[in-house]
């Protein structure tokens, strides 16, 4: 008999503000230098990729950053998302600990996504912009930023990682539904793809790759723009509706969390669920114990340097102050695509070093064990990203129950798995490898950082 419990949020709930972190952080973040001089960059540097109301965001320093009522409109579609108590998964672990999920699932692509391209397409439409280029992992945002696009009448192309594009295709078919156009990056569409495909003709492709294509396509045609969907300071930013929604939901359920769970990858669906949170600790209110779990086989803030690093492989970004592999590095390819980032959000990586966030890493076997025993216990199949944070949840509540005390939980399940079950069939037989990086790699990624900060 299901005990699942769900907490639920009138619409008068929906955050009229997103929240910034970066008011309440007792350091500055280091600024992100220009890729060609390595001075600090100033907003016109920025204005051939975004539009100024995104610029102006990515650098603010103000607490609350009203949100446009055209976008809180397209959020009605699915928010306030739901808050659940898994509580049949507690009576499956046999733990005191109690255990609450967030659901991003509900969003029309699936995942928490459309949270900040919603946001970044009507910033762009509001500017005249025609079209958005864009890169996407395992899918979830190039879907999303489709289904924006759509809705504000902004085309998008999307450069796929490749390996993810052969691994999902309903991923890919969805944002043709939407109306997007879809590339498995490498390609030979632009400069960055074919230098790479001239050095590596079978590459699998990477995220770092894939934005610099995306990049490069916004550089050099007026009439685009180019969209993030992490890792940068607006993209978290708007992220922080799971996290503002949660406080309010967690409230009505009487508790508080111990620890936060996230997955991360470039840290967006986690900063969402935690910043708001964390933010509450760096104010002087209750803190908690955030907990980031990215995979084994991309390591960023576990194994990665906390350095000043290109965004992407073709050195057309800026550089950013983050944990990063190396530009160059090349992630094994795993299923949680969405995870397969060479680096970590600055803000995220800042936390980290200030001792606000626990960073740790799984394989993706464990991971996918995880998934596979919360969707028998709460009905829900999750994204393969997702199954990362549910590892860290089930191991928090494992341990609540070795060391015989009580933990609220709160992780953010950021996606469902629907479109991604050709994973679970190769978990299912056996198909699936704990990948480690490969080390001399990852040192020869490490030696090419550049020279700066």
């Amino acid at each position: 008999m299901t005990d699942t419990v769900k907490y639920l949020l009138d619409e008068e709930h929906l955050p009229k503000s997103w929240y910034n972190i970066a008011a309440d952080l007792p350091e500055p973040l280091a600024p992100p230098l220009h890729p060609g001089t390595g001075q600090p960059l100033g907003p016109d540097d920025l204005a051939p990729l975004f539009p100024m109301s995104l610029i102006m965001q990515e650098v603010s320093t103000e607490r609350e950053i009203e949100i446009p009522e055209p976008v809180r409109d397209v959020y009605r579609l699915w928010r306030p998302a739901p808050l659940y108590r898994a509580r049949n998964l507690e009576r499956a672990l046999d733990t005191p600990a109690h255990i609450y999920y967030k659901y991003e699932g509900v969003s029309p692509s699936g995942s928490h996504k459309p949270n900040t391209s919603v946001a970044q397409a009507f910033y762009n439409a509001e500017e005249g912009v025609k079209k958005i280029s864009t890169e996407t992992g395992a899918g979830q945002w190039g879907s999303s930023m489709a289904f924006a696009g759509a809705h504000f009448g902004i085309g998008v192309e999307v450069f796929m990682v490749k390996v993810s594009y052969h691994q999902k295709p309903y991923r890919r078919n969805m944002m043709e539904v939407y109306g997007a156009r879809c590339h498995a990056s490498p390609t030979g569409l632009t400069n960055a793809g074919r230098a790479v495909l001239q050095r590596d003709p079978d590459s699998p492709g990477s995220l770092g790759i894939a934005i610099s294509e995306a990049v490069e396509v916004a550089a050099t045609h007026d009439d685009t723009k180019y969209a993030l969907g992490s890792v940068l300071n607006h993209v978290l930013l708007h992220q922080t509706v799971i996290g503002q929604e949660a406080m309010k939901q967690m409230e009505m359920a009487g508790e508080y969390p111990d620890v936060v769970v996230g997955c991360a990858g470039g840290g967006s669906n986690f900063a969402g669920i935690a910043f708001p949170f964390i933010g509450e600790g760096l104010r002087g209110g209750r803190k908690v114990r955030a907990v980031a779990v990215e995979p084994a086989a991309c390591p960023t803030m576990t194994r990665g340097k906390y350095a000043y690093d290109f965004g992407d492989t073709e050195h057309l970004t800026p550089l950013m102050k983050m944990h990063t592999l190396g530009h160059t590095f090349m992630p094994p390819g795993f299923h949680a695509g969405g995870l397969r980032y060479h680096a970590m959000a600055p803000l995220v990586s800042h936390l980290v070093e200030l001792g606000e966030i626990e960073p740790r890493a799984v394989y993706q076997n464990p991971s996918f064990e995880a998934g596979v025993m919360f969707a028998r216990a709460e009905g829900i199949v999750p994204a393969p990203e997702s199954t990362h944070a549910i590892r860290g949840a089930i191991d928090e509540a494992l341990d609540a129950k070795e060391k015989g005390e009580e933990r609220v939980i709160l992780f953010n399940l950021s996606g469902h798995g629907f479109l991604d079950l050709s994973a679970y069939e190769a978990y299912f037989a056996g198909k699936l490898e704990d990948s480690d990086y490969d080390p001399q790699a990852l040192e020869e990624a490490l030696k090419g950082l550049p020279e700066a900060g």
